[in-house]
């Protein structure tokens, strides 16, 4: 599923339209990244939990030389599926 698809589903089960759907799914998506730019964890009961993650710097293999590169350190998000959600798969 796409964004448009996703607006499109979200428009049908709330009964809103189109474009006022596109603007909330994009004050979500805006306040999710806004939330965890901070460092601020998200938990939404049912649905889940995203979180920001430091990965260590670490040793990695260039495939085309076989030469060992540096992989740098970064911050991830990560994604922790709730009981309901899980249970729904």
């Amino acid at each position: 599923m796409n964004k448009a698809e996703l607006i499109s589903a979200i428009a049908d089960k709330s009964g809103l339209s189109k474009v006022d759907s596109k603007k909330a799914l994009d004050a979500f998506l805006g306040s999710v990244a806004e939330t965890l730019k901070a460092g601020d964890k998200i938990a939404l009961v049912g649905f889940g939990t995203f979180s920001v993650v430091n990965k260590a710097a670490r040793t990695g293999i260039n495939p085309a030389t076989k030469q060992p590169i540096t992989i740098a350190a970064k911050k991830v998000v990560k994604f922790k599926a709730g009981a309901e959600l899980a249970g729904q798969i």
